[in-house]
Formats: structure tokens, C-alpha cells, sequence
């Protein structure tokens, strides 16, 4: 391979499980090079509001890391729906366990992290108070699912499209790229499907994050006994760094790091940086 060029992004191929609640999930499963052995560890990572994007880069760093990577879709973020059975923080957080369950992630030697983002980090954090023995180790990624009267969260439900990419990126260049994914929404039709979909998205995801990404989690917080780091965009203006603070004072074993040049969405902004801290916390 010439200097010029760039080793492929590790593929993963879908499954789709159906769970002992008659909900159906489509899982990405990425698989370290040569496939998973005897003891590989699995990372569950879970997606924010804005789903699994065409390009993970976080995802494929791990794989690369000699990970497996196992990253389920929520209810409303694929054409399966099922929206209807899940209906609070509790049964999101039920759910991605019943999806391990389903995918055979509680068998075997091989540990079990939790990784999550935004409001898959709250759900992370709520499946690991759950079930705090399942886990080794876990990742939060700018999590929502704290308040601070001091730090309000503003509201992404009341905001246009364009609006997004200034609150949820350092660069908001960078955002609109990212968000839109290449779209022409000069097309009608692109930007009908664009918005139908996220109305079935923000329905979903508001049944845990509206009108306040906050569902108590502090007074379970001390369930979570598992090594956690703590992620954070330093100009992050969705959820600001105090909070990272508030999740470190909460979580009895958590470390923070905050990362230069990321707002809400650093997976997407500064990738390199998510992945040798979270490989680094993993394999520790």
C-alpha cells in the first residue's frame, strides 16, 4: 500500500432481532480484522438523536483498535418502527439491554463496555445502573440526562434544520456537511423524506429528552460502579463542559476529558482524539 493510500473503513453487516417485547432492531456489527476470537472484548455503542450517520469513524477506530462493535438502531431511526412499545427512560434503557440479550453480548468471556452518545450516553448510563455486573468498563460521549439551572439545555425541538449545526458544532461549516450528508434539499422530495423522517425521530427521542433531557439519573447514579470516562467538546453549546463536572461528581468511578475543537457532535468533529481516549480507557 503506497503512502498515498488509505486502508478501507472496516464494514459491518446488519442483523435484525426481534426482542422478547415484540420490538425490532436493526444491529450494525463491526468485526476486528480476522474476526472476533475467544475473549474479545465487545463495545455496545448506542446513537444520540441523530441516529448512525453513513460515515462512523469513532465505530470504525474501535474496530480497528481490535474491538467488536456491536451498535443497534433505536425505534423511529429505521423503516421498522415500533415506536409505540417503547414509551419512557425506562424502557429505552430495558430495551438495549433486551437487544444484548438477543445478540448474545451476556455470553461468553469476551468483557462488555457501554459506549454512548448524547442521548445514547444517557441511555448507557441508565443500562449500566440497571445492570452494573454486566459491565466492564463504559464511555459517555457528551451525555445528556443531567439539568443544571445554572446551564440551561437549549431546545433542539423547537429548532429549524439550519439552526442545528451552529448549536451542535464547533465549526458550523463542518455541521451543515455533516448533517445534511451531501442532500440537495432544493429537491422537494429529498427534503419531504428529510423532514418526515425526523419528525418520527424527534417524537421518539422527546419521549426521554422533552421538554428537559433530565429523567432523575442522579439519584441512580450510584448504582453505576464501572470504570467511566467522560467525553466532552470543550466548545460544546448544546450541553456546555459544566456538566461534564456534574457527571464526574455523580459517577463514583469516572474520569473526564475534554477535547479541543468539538462541540456536541466531537465524534464527528475531532474522531481521532474520541477514539485513542476511549481505546486507551477500554483496554486499561
Amino acid at each position: 500500500m503506497s503512502s498515498t493510500e488509505t486502508a478501507p473503513a472496516p464494514a459491518f453487516e446488519e442483523f435484525v432481532v426481534t426482542t422478547r417485547r415484540s420490538v425490532t432492531a436493526p444491529v450494525r456489527v463491526y468485526e476486528p480484522a480476522g474476526g472476533a476470537s475467544a475473549g474479545t472484548a465487545t463495545v455496545l455503542a448506542l446513537h444520540g438523536a441523530g441516529g448512525w450517520l453513513p460515515g462512523e469513524p469513532v465505530l470504525d477506530g474501535l474496530v480497528e483498535a481490535g474491538l467488536r462493535v456491536v451498535a443497534p438502531v433505536w425505534p423511529a431511526w429505521s423503516e421498522h418502527g415500533d415506536e409505540d412499545r417503547l414509551s419512557g427512560m425506562q424502557d429505552f434503557a430495558l430495551h438495549g439491554w433486551d437487544v444484548a440479550t438477543e445478540m448474545g453480548l451476556l455470553e461468553g468471556d469476551g468483557e462488555l463496555h457501554l459506549l454512548g452518545h448524547s442521548m445514547g450516553g444517557m441511555i448507557a448510563a441508565e443500562m449500566a445502573a440497571l445492570a452494573p455486573q454486566s459491565v466492564a468498563r463504559m464511555a459517555l460521549l457528551c451525555p445528556a440526562g443531567m439539568w443544571l439551572g445554572d446551564h440551561p439545555i437549549p431546545d433542539i425541538f423547537a429548532m429549524l434544520p439550519y439552526q442545528l449545526a451552529e448549536v451542535l458544532f464547533a465549526d458550523p461549516n463542518v455541521g451543515e456537511e455533516v448533517l445534511t450528508g451531501g442532500a440537495d434539499f432544493s429537491d422537494n422530495e429529498t427534503l419531504t423524506r428529510f423532514m418526515v423522517a425526523r419528525a418520527r425521530q424527534q417524537g421518539m427521542a422527546g419521549k426521554i429528552l422533552f421538554p428537559i433531557p433530565n429523567r432523575r439519573f442522579s439519584e441512580r447514579a450510584y448504582r453505576v460502579t464501572v470504570p467511566t470516562l467522560i467525553v466532552w467538546g470543550r466548545q460544546d453549546r448544546l450541553i456546555p463542559p459544566p456538566y461534564a463536572d456534574a457527571w464526574q461528581a455523580a459517577l463514583p468511578e469516572a474520569s473526564v476529558e475534554l477535547v479541543d475543537g468539538a462541540g456536541h457532535m466531537l465524534p464527528y468533529e475531532q474522531p481521532a482524539a474520541v477514539v485513542a481516549a476511549v481505546t486507551a480507557h477500554l483496554q486499561g
